[in-house]
């Protein structure tokens, strides 16, 4: 056998009679062409005559649907991969024994794919981090581990994606009996707050929900309390919070504990008092509240300017660290700092970006909450209820988004009608699109003053 092409790079790992196993098989029992073409590509192969049969046989497949001996040689014959396609060809033919050595052949292929994934992405980050041209670290680490969770999923995905019903029913009917008798793992992720948990049965994991609202309609603080639920079961959450530091969050999270003290008749501590100076009754219940919270699983970005590859790099990083991660919290999307090369118009780069994220929420198989503003439209409109087309920089956002909540508070237009009419903090949730649950309005009150909301009925 001649090759004309440069030897392959056996510092790399490499298993030539896996290789020629699976090709001998191939030849020999065309039919099998179904059970490998969906998980090996023509990089499983080293050899470079190797890798030259497999693409003429995934050609052949592609357009006939079919292969054989026959057009493999006369493929070959037209080929400069080798001199003699004959005795290649019986090489292989001749270097298997039975069938049975198809799977641990195809195992071995993907696995030292694998390995060399691995190893090329480490060769790409040490040249990356010992070139002088680069001088951001962020940069370099935020590529680092895109490129190693990417070398990590090598082969993750192999198989057959094609699942037929009996499979998919019985998935279904598992968890038809599972709400039949209660159980929580069968519905989403409770946000314990009962009006929204009864519109969505919960938030689903792999979805991208928008949450909504003109500034200061207290979106930060419904997706912090709806965290702190969260978290007080042990959900590891994660908070990209890209306008508050990590010192604000944490005081608006305190505050909205202290009013369940307060509503318990207990020694009050206003939001004033506690940015001043609290009586020894107030600091001694502030501190309780503190020790209620140290044990929450909640962990904070607070830095701003993330780009969304940033933001999927240390996403990823954590759920590595925290496999039980439950939920994702970005607050706020035009915080996000889009791509620096972009000639696209500002509103396909937004809706770029949403994409994205509700890939990294697919990815991560966890529930995404993305906050987002509302444009300035709503202020010009007799009725000031949000609608889709009010998502500022929309884009794409509404396409992308399997739920999309709005908030809306009458006191926040008109407070001295809704003193009259008794509305004041009162909250509507609007469900303006559930891609796997009903749209609709339900409604919540916000005390402002602790940063916390409460159902309506409380």
């Amino acid at each position: 056998m001649n090759l004309t092409s440069p030897t392959p790079n056996y510092d790399l790992p490499i298993d030539l009679n896996a290789e020629r196993q699976v090709l001998g098989i191939l030849i020999k029992h065309p039919t099998q062409v179904d059970k490998i073409i969906d998980r090996l590509r023509p990089t499983h192969f080293m050899d470079l005559a190797h890798r030259r049969i497999y693409e003429i046989i995934l050609e052949l497949y592609h357009k006939q649907g079919r292969i054989s001996y026959t057009q493999i040689y006369n493929r070959l014959r037209a080929d400069t991969v080798t001199d003699n396609p004959a005795e290649l060809l019986i090489g292989l033919t001749e270097s298997f024994v039975s069938l049975g050595e198809l799977e641990p052949s195809i195992f071995q292929l993907i696995y030292k794919e694998g390995i060399r994934r691995l190893v090329k992405a480490s060769d790409t980050i040490k040249s990356m981090a010992l070139d002088p041209d680069f001088d951001d670290l962020e940069e370099i680490q935020a590529r680092a581990q895109e490129l190693i969770f990417s070398a990590s999923q090598s082969g993750a995905n192999q198989g057959d994606d094609a699942k037929n019903l009996l499979e998919v029913l019985n998935k279904c009917y598992l968890n038809l009996v599972q709400r039949r008798e209660g159980l929580e793992d069968s519905y989403g992720l409770s946000v314990r707050y009962p009006s929204i948990d009864g519109m969505t049965t919960g938030f689903k994991k792999k979805d991208l929900i928008i949450l909504a609202a003109r500034p200061s309609m207290g979106k930060t603080a419904l997706a912090l309390n709806m965290v702190s639920n969260v978290a007080k079961r042990d959900i590891p959450v994660l908070i990209f919070s890209l306008e508050m530091d990590d010192e604000q969050l944490g005081d608006r999270i305190v505050l909205a504990e202290l009013f369940s003290h307060k509503a318990d008749g207990e020694h009050a501590v206003t939001s004033h008092e506690y940015q001043t100076k609290l009586s020894d009754e107030q600091f001694f219940l502030t501190q309780q509240v503190f020790n209620e919270l140290y044990h929450l699983p909640i962990s904070i970005v607070d830095k701003r300017g993330l780009t969304v590859t940033e933001i999927r790099a240390k996403a990823r990083k954590f759920k590595a660290e925290h496999p039980n991660l439950g939920l994702i919290v970005i607050d706020y999307l035009q915080l996000v700092k889009p791509p620096g090369d972009s000639n696209r118009s500002w509103s396909l780069i937004v809706g770029e970006m949403v994409r994205e994220l509700r890939d990294l929420a697919g990815e991560l198989d966890v529930p995404l909450i993305l906050l987002s503003q509302l444009n300035r439209g709503v202020e010009s409109r007799e009725s000031k209820r949000p609608m889709m087309s009010d998502l500022r920089d929309s884009g794409n956002i509404e396409e992308f988004a399997d739920v999309v909540m709005f908030l809306y508070r009458d006191d926040y237009y008109y407070p001295e009608m809704a003193q009259e009419k008794g509305t004041e903090g009162l909250v509507e949730i609007i469900f303006a699109k559930q891609r796997k649950g009903p749209t609709g309005t339900v409604k919540l009150r916000f005390i402002k003053e602790y940063t916390r909301f409460i159902e309506e009925y409380s």
